[in-house]
């Protein structure tokens, strides 16, 4: 699966940037009514349904000239969401002063707490010397830092 994730990726990058937009993730599953390849773009103010109508079509196009795809799968092109993953260090410097929720590969105590954990809440203060800074929010605070490769997974979080 990861080596159509990587042709897919390689194949749609000219064609969104051309449109102007971000590639945010892709994903390729099996789900109950078959295959789906998801593809999340964004732009800086936003991504509208007319940007991934337009996306959608121009993918759909490449993907079945190139018939990289050996089984029937349903493509899907949509926002990332409010609650938008967090992949390269550019969206950990956009996105900063955004609150996010870090959930790192292994258990670390990065703040010297004495308590190995997994998930890090509170806001993104950016990128400074390669290392991703979070202002924790729990009743200690401090600020964390990350490498990159140390992130298992990290998104933004809808506050009401």
């Amino acid at each position: 699966m990861s080596r159509i994730i990587e042709q897919v990726e390689q194949l749609i990058l000219p064609i969104i940037a051309d449109l102007d937009l971000e590639l945010v993730d892709i994903e390729y599953q099996r789900e109950a009514h078959g295959w789906v390849l998801r593809v999340y773009l964004d732009k800086e103010n936003g991504i509208t349904l007319d940007n991934c109508a337009e996306a959608s079509r121009e993918i759909s196009t490449i993907l079945d000239v190139e018939d990289i795809v050996d089984s029937v799968y349903n493509l899907e092109v949509s926002s990332p969401g409010l609650e938008r993953p967090l992949k390269k260090l550019a969206d950990f410097e956009r996105f900063a002063t955004k609150p996010v929720r870090i959930k790192t590969c292994r258990s670390c105590d990065p703040d010297g707490r004495g308590r190995n954990r997994k998930t890090f809440d509170g806001v993104l203060q950016g990128v400074r010397d390669g290392k991703i800074v979070l202002l924790q929010k729990d009743k200690k605070g401090g600020e964390v830092a990350f490498d990159l490769k140390d992130i298992d997974k990290a998104n933004l979080v809808f506050e009401f």
